[in-house]
């Protein structure tokens, strides 16, 4: 089944197995190729984008948040997680008020050690709109066009020569998945602690026929944003984590935030983390996945980091301050399809700009809201889906009666409906 034009979740590894579906609400593209076009932002999310890119933000609030507002963000984080199926939780919330910043539950169930807020953790998808802003700059820079087919980088990408990397940022493209192979998932599941290189990803996703004629449908590829980092490297000649480093991590000082590469190991501390995406699993006995390798990911969704880095991070994010010029910034937040939905390499709901993450064992929902300078950074230990889902796996306590959701999505919804812009996501089935 064709997933709708939102913003996935987020490091999906499989059709079912491994696939969470959480973002906006379901906005269909238009039948035609995206150009590029920002003179009309009728339909764009972002209400006035040209305002949230020429507002001269003051330094984001350090201070701690008013007691009245922290109370509130707190009892909606607490009501969420109690029907959010993970041990633990870290919650960063920044508003021109002041920063709340909270850990909840446990890190490791076997021992009761505590979630603690300076807990690093693997942020699977968020990955992409790191790589996709690596490609914008190189745009600004006129070493690559959004408009440029694959096919002048990387050959033998089915429809390489009409498949743009715009098509390619946007999930527009018609490229599949590679983590829809049946023999890949079987691998990746027979050995989780397996380094894959970037280029077996490549083959593996383009051998599978293209789901549609570029530019006409939209479907969530981890293929597509892997053959943008190898487009990023053949550009600049470098390995991308040494580009990720230079032009992202350290313009701004985001020291808790890494490329693993190979290695599945990250710095402590660090939690533990629990999936039902395994075939040993059951809503008995989770898997522990925390050292599982994601060098699947690779620029799709292996990237390391921590709530500090995440909500100064998802701030540049929103509004391109100390990452892109005015110009790529208000191609990026008009590139939404609609009122909700996937543009370059991230996405939208209520003027929510942003991305989620997950692959086995972690979670993390990073948004930024253009319309109040406000951000929200949920993560959790776990990706397992509670509430009434039809087919993602749930724990034997699952409660019944609530939506289906991914725990750090639920909680990023409950606290954006304490803060008055609530964030709709696509339903997770």
């Amino acid at each position: 089944m064709r997933r709708p034009r939102t913003i996935a979740a987020l490091g999906a590894v499989a059709a079912l197995l491994l696939c969470g579906c959480s973002g906006p609400a379901s906005t269909a593209p238009s039948a035609t190729p995206s150009t590029g076009d920002t003179s009309s932002h009728e339909s764009s999310c972002v209400a006035d984008p040209e305002a949230v890119i020429a507002a001269r933000l003051p330094e984001a609030a350090t201070d701690p948040m008013p007691p009245e507002l922290s109370s509130q963000i707190d009892a909606a984080a607490v009501a969420s997680f109690a029907v959010a199926a993970a041990p633990g939780a870290i919650v960063f919330v920044q508003t021109p008020e002041g920063t709340f910043s909270k850990a909840y539950g446990v890190a490791d169930p076997t021992t009761g050690a505590p979630m603690t807020t300076d807990m690093y953790q693997r942020v699977g998808s968020v990955t992409k709109t790191f790589t996709v802003t690596l490609i914008l700059q190189l745009a600004e820079e006129g070493a690559v066009s959004l408009d440029d087919p694959i096919g002048k980088y990387i050959d033998g990408v089915p429809n390489g020569d009409v498949v743009t990397l715009r098509q390619l940022s946007d999930m527009t493209s018609g490229v599949a998945s590679y983590t829809f192979d049946d023999a890949w998932l079987q691998a990746f599941m027979s050995d989780p602690g397996r380094v894959w290189d970037p280029q077996e990803l490549v083959d593996i996703g383009i051998a599978l026929p293209p789901l549609f004629e570029p530019g006409t449908e939209f479907d969530y590829s981890n293929t597509n944003t892997v053959l943008l980092g190898q487009v990023v490297e053949r550009v600049t000649g470098q390995d991308v984590a040494d580009v990720f480093a230079e032009r992202i991590f350290e313009p701004l000082s985001l020291t808790g935030t890494s490329d693993p590469g190979a290695s599945a190991a990250f710095p402590e501390p660090h939690p533990r983390g629990y999936t039902l995406q395994s075939p040993t699993a059951t809503p008995e006995d989770p898997t522990d996945a925390t050292d599982w390798n994601p060098s699947w990911g690779w620029t799709a969704g292996q990237l390391i980091s921590n709530g500090r880095d995440m909500f100064v991070y998802a701030r540049a994010l929103g509004t391109g301050q100390g990452l892109l010029d005015a110009e790529s910034q208000l191609e990026r937040l008009t590139s939404f399809p609609g009122a909700a939905g996937y543009g370059l390499g991230m996405g939208c709901s209520s003027g929510w700009v942003g991305h989620a993450g997950e692959l086995p064992g972690f979670n993390s929902s990073v948004f930024y809201d253009t319309s109040s300078d406000s951000t929200v950074i949920t993560m959790t230990n776990s990706d397992i889906a509670s509430g009434d889902c039809a087919q993602s796996p749930t724990l034997l306590d699952n409660p019944t009666g609530e939506v289906c959701s991914s725990p750090a999505t639920r909680i990023f919804v409950g606290i954006s409906e304490a803060l008055g812009n609530p964030f709709v996501p696509a339903p997770k089935q």
